[in-house]
Order: structure tokens, then sequence, then C-alpha cells
């Protein structure tokens, strides 16, 4: 599922630019300001018809423009080719794929699955538990197609019991509990078998780049073991009603990283932290390529952010190691760390918005 081609048009500085990019490493050399995160933006945005640097579609849209356009071709795995389009503005959203017209954005994504690293990743680790959530949701999402049509009916159950909650109109909240709990297991049990897959697959990363003795990944899966969901929601309704929504399930799931049995975040470096966050991302795409060969789009912008040279290097041998997809973005060349002995690749240089192919190292 590699990007053939890409079409980009009215993305923030680019008013329109077309790439043939190579199906293994791509690297993308600008100044700050110069258009090259923006590239990464616009493979983002056809794979997940949103943005990652902005929660407003209208801050992406070129100012001359009034609606921005990115299309391209994307290798499936069965061999055949996805012509995949998204038209975007702050009013609406159109998704073609294959010419059709009106396509949903779960189909987007499983065409072009995507994988973004990008500076402000490590508050996978010290940020929000929803972030973690995300991180195992996308997972699962893309490993196992039945999870999909299950979280969605969990989250509407979930949203109706806690409307009947916060209304006090409790005439129906048996048929909700029932239909929350129906859901809910299912989907912390997705999560729970997701981590133990991904676990020994992480730590083999982790070795390549870090030292640290006993590594772990603890899932939470959003209620106490001692107790069922079930007397969990009996026992807590009164409190459920005061507050006004559902206390307990996946949706306040959590996974922790442990080293040594103490939380990685509170004691490990920024770099490590980093490191930590790629070998968790990495080890998602290496699930993905086990079950599906030559899957998706790995996104890596700003590669010299805490990261020093020798593990730049590391991390590039990794990614050729992959036979992946990678696209790559620093404001110098010899930000990207060693690249001496790489077999097969594309540069580009982006200047104000403009893009062009130079293989010269």
């Amino acid at each position: 599922m590699s990007l053939q081609k890409l079409d980009i048009y009215g993305v923030r500085n680019i008013q329109q630019t077309s790439i043939i990019p190579s199906p293994a490493l791509n690297f993308i050399v600008g100044h700050n300001g110069s258009g090259k995160s923006s590239i990464l933006e616009a493979i983002f945005i056809l794979g997940r018809a949103t943005s990652f640097r902005s929660s407003h579609i209208k801050n992406v849209i070129n100012h001359d423009a009034t609606d921005l356009v990115v299309s391209g071709q994307a290798l499936q795995k069965n061999g055949f080719y996805a012509h995949l389009g998204i038209q975007l503005n702050s009013k609406n959203c159109e998704i073609h794929i294959n010419q059709a017209p009106k396509q949903k954005r779960s189909a987007l994504a499983y065409a072009l699955p995507i994988q973004l690293i990008h500076p402000i990743s490590y508050h996978l680790l010290d940020g929000s538990s929803s972030i973690r959530r995300e991180f195992m949701d996308w997972g699962i999402f893309n490993h196992d197609e039945q999870f999909l049509p299950l979280w969605r009916r969990f989250k509407k159950s979930l949203l109706q019991r806690n409307a009947l909650l916060k209304s006090n109109t409790f005439r129906q909240i048996q048929v909700w509990d029932k239909e929350f709990l129906a859901h809910a297991i299912p989907v912390a049990q997705f999560r729970v078998e997701y981590i133990q897959k991904l676990q020994p697959v992480f730590l083999e990363i982790c070795r390549k780049f870090l030292t640290f003795d006993m590594i772990e990944l603890k899932i939470f899966s959003g209620w106490s073991e001692q107790k069922s969901l079930q007397q969990l929601l009996c026992e807590n309704f009164d409190k459920d009603c005061r507050q006004g929504f559902t206390q307990y399930g996946p949706h306040r799931g959590d996974f922790q990283l442990l080293i040594n049995n103490k939380m990685a975040k509170d004691f490990v470096s920024r770099g490590q932290l980093k490191l930590l966050v790629l070998a968790l991302k990495l080890a998602q795409v290496h699930l993905l390529h086990q079950k599906f060969s030559k899957i998706g789009c790995i996104l890596i912008d700003d590669l010299a952010a805490e990261l020093d040279f020798e593990n730049r290097s590391k991390l590039l041998q990794y990614l050729t190691s992959m036979d992946f997809q990678v696209f790559l973005t620093a404001t110098e060349l010899q930000n990207f760390g060693d690249l001496q002995g790489l077999k097969e690749f594309k540069m580009f240089h982006v200047e104000h918005g403009n893009v062009k192919q130079t293989n010269v190292l």
C-alpha cells in the first residue's frame, strides 16, 4: 500500500506539485517554512482525511485557494492500484476511491494506512490517556477489520448512556447498559490481545536503540480487575447520575510503559523517550507488515529533533531493512544521519512551496 504518485493542490504554501516517490526512502529537505512538512501533511490528509498540524482545515488551505485537493495512486496488498482523491474545505469533505465518489473516511484509511512520527510524538507516553487509546485503536483498526464496527457500537452505547445520565432519564438505562456491556468488554479484549502481540515486536526494536534491562507494556482495561464491569456499573450508578457520565469502561482504558517496574516517562531523558515512542510506532507498522506485506507509509517529520547522529543512522538502517515506504523531513541533509550505502531512495528539495527532485548527496 505504498504511494506510487502524489498530486497536491492548495495545501498551505504548496499551490501545485506532483511527486513520483521512491517505494523505499524519501528524503525531503528545506528550511523552516519552506513547505517540507506540508508534503507530509498532504499525505496524511490523503490517508486520514484530516490534518495532523491543525484542527481547522481552513488553516491548511492555501490563501489563494478555496479548497485543497490531494490525490494519488496507492499500491494495494492484492497487487492492484487504488486511485485515491480527497477535496476539503471548511464545510465539505469529498472522498473518491477509484473514481467512485462519496467514500467513507474508513475506506480511505484502509487503502492507505499512515503512521506518523513528529516532534510532539513523545506525548504518546507523557500525555493524556486518550492519545494512548487512539494509538491502540489505530493499530487494531488496521490489523482486524472486525474492530471498527464493534468500536462504533460501543461509542454509540456510551454516548446514549451518558445522555440518559445527564438528562436524569432512566427509563431506558437498562437497555443501554446491556448494549454498553455487550460491546465494551470485546473492545477491551481486543486491546489486551493487541498489546500482547505488540510487546515482543516492540522489545525487539527497542534493543536496537536502547539498553534498558526490563521493559514492559502494562494495559488497563478501564475498570478494576477485582470486579466485573457489570458490577461496577450497578454499584456506581448513583455516582454516574450525579456526575453525568459513565466512570468505568474502555473509554477510560490506558497502557503504561514500565522500565524496571517504574514509569518510563518519569525518569528517562527526552531523547530516550523519543526512541521509545519510535519503537512503539515502528512496532505497530511491523505488525501490519507481518500480516499484510508492504503496507502503508511512515511519515517522520523533523528527524533530527532530539535524536543524535548515531541513533538517526540506526533508524535509517532499520527503516531500510523494513522494506517500507518512508517520507522523512529535515532542514539540512546531514540531519538525516549516515546516508552512505543506501541503495534505493529519492531526495526532494523544497523552497517557497516548490518541490524539486535531486539525488545529489
